[in-house]
């Protein structure tokens, strides 16, 4: 990690990115990732680089969802693998749900390199691609998953998603929910559930609302009153009003 002193007014995004170079340098993030972040912290400085009434909305939704679900599956790529390593297995944790890397580019090892990291901050058990179970609707290397896995889920959480899976998940059948700082992306567009935050102020407050909700029975009505399109119109909103600060 640099040296950015926590004075610094930047030091919280700066120490993200350092932590997605250092992921490059472990070969855990592909290189095409830092222009993935980048365009991320773009967004995040048009939504406030705050944590907004409409992603606490989607928050709460998410939650449900998810502890609704009867095969929960938080999908993992080289990305959040590095930004919050320590949110994705306290999510697994509250929602007794496995972790699985699911990549795009697949540099040699990375995938296993990934796992090890996980596994490295906590994980127990983290689910791996096979050549054996394929989505439908996609070419890419993201079609290889587990068959107990992603495979299997009904609802799947894919902070930093790539839409052309999103969409193949959706068309099988399965609910996806989403972090994407870009509320029109294809994947905000395409997700069940999209959050339209940064990954690091999100997953904690996905895990403290989890908790909070798992001791009740969840409020099925709650998402039949969620509307996804309404959220990422609360956001776009919320961008054009700051453009005008």
């Amino acid at each position: 990690m640099s040296d950015v002193p926590k004075t610094h007014p930047r030091y919280l995004s700066l120490t993200l990115r350092d932590k997605i170079v250092a992921g490059v340098a472990q070969g855990i993030t592909s290189t095409h990732g830092l222009i993935a972040h980048g365009r991320g912290e773009a967004f995040d400085y048009l939504v406030g680089e705050a944590t907004q009434p409409f992603a606490m909305e989607a928050i709460h939704a998410a939650a449900v969802m998810l502890l609704s679900a009867e095969h929960p599956i938080i999908s993992v790529n080289g990305n959040v693998a590095a930004l919050a390593p320590e949110g994705l297995i306290e999510l697994g944790q509250v929602l007794n749900a496995p972790l699985e890397v699911n990549i795009f580019h697949t540099e040699t090892g990375r995938e296993q390199k990934i796992r090890e990291h996980l596994q490295k901050h906590g994980a127990s058990g983290v689910l791996m691609p096979t050549t054996e179970a394929q989505l439908s609707y996609i070419d890419s290397n993201r079609k290889f998953v587990h068959p107990e896995g992603i495979l299997k889920a009904d609802v799947v959480f894919v902070p930093l998603e790539d839409g052309d899976r999103c969409e193949a998940l959706r068309k099988m059948g399965k609910d996806v929910v989403t972090v994407d700082l870009n509320p029109m992306s294809r994947t905000a567009k395409q997700a069940s559930i999209t959050i339209v935050d940064n990954v690091v102020r999100a997953l904690p407050l996905l895990c403290e609302k989890s908790r909070e909700l798992s001791s009740d029975v969840p409020a099925q009505d709650l998402l039949k009153r969620y509307s996804n399109a309404a959220v990422l119109q609360a956001a776009l909103q919320h961008i054009s009003r700051s453009g005008n600060d």
